[in-house]
């Protein structure tokens, strides 16, 4: 019988998208634990296809959804998000030790909940001519991870608290946009998406406590600390607050985001 930890390694390593979401979706959630076990680093993680060719966020352009290549580059750019987020909830379960079962069942659950969002916007892309790969994309998720890979607690205060929760704000609006554009099956898969990414950020949110709480840290001042040490993206208004209280941050967090977010 193999155990979950180092079975989340397969799917990482797998370089062709589509057959890591499928390998994600058929990992045992019901296989052992064995959070003591230091697992080498094999080379190679995470698994990447050859295409789409990687170049920095900031040559990256806002694609014109007045033409259904630019529909297609925008459904593009939020399955590439949805696929590093299957490689940095995969990592996050063979990576660190010590932490309690439940832990690694989580972040299981996420990562399989993300393979479904990448393999609805791979379908919705195919019908629209297009496949995933056929647009640049950036690398700034992963770059955290490599960041913090030495690190869960900020690991867990900088992807799902920090750029995971950035999802939960811009959604709405490119929701908005799409469905304004036509398409309107992309609006329903963002739909899903944001019900799921609330429920994955408040996973976030738990561990992150937990790890506070254990360590005897406040977990303001020290997120604060930790998102100028390992250089997170400023976070800028507006904010989804409704889908922020639901996935566990508190009023003071809000309060605290609110000021750092002001021009």
């Amino acid at each position: 019988m193999s155990e979950l930890r180092l079975a989340t390694l397969g799917p990482l390593l797998i370089a062709e998208a589509p057959a890591k979401a499928s390998a994600t979706l058929a990992l045992d959630a019901t296989l052992p634990v064995d959070a003591t076990v230091v697992i080498a680093e094999p080379a190679g993680i995470p698994g990447r296809p050859a295409r789409p060719q990687l170049v920095g966020h900031v040559t990256l352009k806002p694609p014109s959804l007045r033409t259904a290549a630019g529909i297609a580059a925008l459904v593009h750019a939020i399955a590439h998000i949805e696929l590093n987020a299957i490689d940095l909830a995969l990592d996050i379960c063979w990576r660190f030790t010590g932490m309690p079962e439940a832990f690694y069942r989580d972040w299981l659950r996420i990562a399989q909940e993300e393979a479904r969002h990448f393999t609805l916007l791979r379908e919705h892309l195919l019908s629209l001519g297009f496949d995933y790969g056929d647009f640049d994309a950036h690398n700034a998720l992963w770059e955290m991870a490599e960041r913090t890979r030495h690190d869960l607690l900020a690991r867990i205060a900088l992807v799902p608290r920090t750029l995971e929760a950035r999802g939960l704000d811009a959604s709405p609006a490119v929701r908005a946009k799409l469905v304004g554009a036509g398409d309107k099956r992309a609006g329903a898969i963002l739909d899903i998406i944001l019900h799921d990414e609330i429920g994955h950020v408040l996973a976030g949110n738990r561990w992150y406590r937990f790890l506070c709480e254990q360590r005897g840290l406040d977990p303001i001042t020290t997120y604060a600390e930790l998102a100028v040490r390992y250089q997170a993206p400023k976070l800028r208004a507006p904010f989804n607050l409704e889908a922020r209280r639901a996935a566990g941050f508190e009023e003071a967090e809000l309060a605290a985001l609110a000021d750092a977010g002001k021009p």
